[in-house]
């Protein structure tokens, strides 16, 4: 009798240690954050994107986010919306998951509005990618207070007036990309002085205009596009051998410098230069960059095209509409 007793406390204290045991693995997640991630779900009008956002579940096994790896309750560190057929704007809650360090809305064309406030709470945000959608209103100047953001991606909006100069006291910024927008103004002087290395910069296909601050030259960007604006002048400060730039992109713009005596990095893999004013020959010392995509057509450029290297690999439409530039791909030099 006493063994049949022992053997029932005994399985009866199994069952509750594992029964404690699922209780608690079943949802790990930070209860402020589940209840955060719900009203970002009310917010966006419960959409089927987010049917898994169950609840009764646990929410480090929702889709479009990511938990940290400890044990118990589990910080939500990223929130990745992508592709859904989602209206309505940035719901403010996103501030108040205090632990986030990636946050993407990405190819929701109905999400419209403007960036909040809310999200300069996130003190551990190190990505944000909000692209491909239709949010408006300037670029808010308190993106600078994100001292951790490393990656900024605001392609592909509606946003509108001047680049914010705040943006260049972003001490870990490694990638600025604000193209495809409708930004006007200059390139703010204070993107010399960027407290780390240079950034990768895309401003491409935006209403920039002005020149390029003469500081630029200072600093080596590994990749810089800035094509599909109204600049003008000089950007001969962009180059130099000295440099480790992998692509440069300045084409249709309106710029206007002799590039006779420009030597480029030779690191260099684009080059695109077409649809400017840009005048002079083609230096020698381009022969020997390992390009694998080059145009200047367009241009005022004259004289020989030196032989050898990647400068005819493109053919003629890499120097089409020169006012004199001869030689092959192009016909022979007079």
């Amino acid at each position: 009798m006493d063994n049949k007793i022992h053997s029932t406390l005994l399985f009866s204290l199994l069952f509750f240690i594992t029964h404690l045991a699922n209780a608690s693995s079943k949802d790990q997640c930070n209860q402020n954050d589940k209840k955060t991630l719900l009203k970002i779900k009310k917010s966006l009008n419960n959409p089927y994107h987010l049917a898994s956002w169950d609840p009764k579940s646990d929410c480090c096994a929702w889709n479009s986010l990511e938990c940290d790896d400890a044990t118990v309750n589990r910080r939500v560190i990223s929130l990745t919306i992508f592709s859904a057929q989602i209206s309505g704007q940035i719901p403010p809650e996103v501030g108040d998951l205090p632990y986030l360090q990636k946050l993407v809305f990405r190819k929701i064309t109905n999400l419209t509005g403007q960036i909040p406030h809310t999200i300069t709470k996130l003190k551990y945000l190190r990505f944000l990618r909000l692209s491909w959608t239709n949010l408006t209103g300037p670029v808010p100047e308190f993106l600078s207070q994100l001292m951790d953001l490393a990656y900024l991606n605001l392609s592909f909006n509606y946003f509108s007036g001047s680049i914010p100069s705040s943006l260049s006291l972003l001490p870990k910024l490694e990638y600025l990309e604000l193209s495809r927008n409708k930004l006007t103004g200059p390139i703010p002087e204070l993107f010399r002085s960027f407290p780390g290395k240079a950034p990768d910069l895309f401003l491409s296909h935006n209403q920039l205009n002005g020149s390029i601050p003469k500081s630029l030259g200072k600093l080596d960007f590994y990749r810089i596009d800035l094509s599909h604006n109204k600049l003008k002048g000089d950007a001969s400060m962009l180059f130099g051998t000295n440099k480790k730039t992998w692509t440069i992109d300045l084409s249709r713009n309106m710029f206007q410098f002799d590039i006779s005596k420009v030597k480029v990095a030779k690191t260099v893999n684009l080059l695109d230069l077409n649809h400017n004013g840009i005048t002079g020959s083609i230096p020698v010392q381009w022969t020997e960059l390992s390009l694998q995509s080059f145009n200047v057509s367009y241009n005022r450029l004259c004289g020989p095209i030196p032989k050898g290297g990647q400068l005819q690999r493109d053919g003629a439409y890499a120097y089409l509409h020169n006012k004199c530039l001869c030689g092959a791909p192009l016909q022979r030099c007079k």
